[in-house]
């Protein structure tokens, strides 16, 4: 039974997974951030869990083909950088990152934006923007914050 989950869990079939896999949870986010199911699913540990296994898997793989400290390689330049993302194995443990780190954000932002009374029209629009592109929705909402708390902060 093992074996046949190995050979199901290809690389091409963890990416599908994951990356479809992820859309429920923004969608619990977006449509009901304060049912029970988006606090046991999206605001727990449940989904990092799942994608930290299929994480720990392909850098098992990685280790087993001899190829894990080629991923240093990543520090000596954007050449290398290149090089190593151009092997689907460490493009994959990437996407797996920033799939579980954009959602991890989301949720901080569904459960901020609920502190601070922040309208879901705005809410919404962040996380969208994080889950296409992390770093600008959380900009976005960062500037939405400052306006709704009435502060400037860096820190919670």
């Amino acid at each position: 039974m093992i074996n046949n989950l190995v050979t199901f869990l290809t690389y091409e079939n963890i990416y599908l997974l994951a990356n479809w896999g992820v859309i429920p949870f923004w969608l619990l986010l977006i449509v009901a951030p304060n049912s029970i199911f988006t606090k046991a699913l999206v605001h727990s540990i449940v989904v990092p869990l799942l994608l930290a296994f299929a994480y720990i898997f392909i850098a098992y793989q990685i280790y087993i083909t001899g190829d894990f400290f080629e991923g240093f390689e990543l520090y000596f330049g954007l050449e290398s950088l290149y090089s190593v993302y151009s092997d689907e194995s460490f493009l994959l443990i990437f996407w797996l990152h920033f799939l579980a780190l954009s959602l991890f954000l989301g949720s901080w932002i569904s459960r901020d934006s609920q502190r601070y009374l922040i309208p879901k029209v705005f809410t919404i629009l962040s996380l969208i923007l994080t889950y296409f592109s992390g770093p600008v929705g959380l900009v976005f909402y960062w500037f939405i914050r400052i306006f709704f708390s009435k502060k400037i902060s860096f820190n919670d």
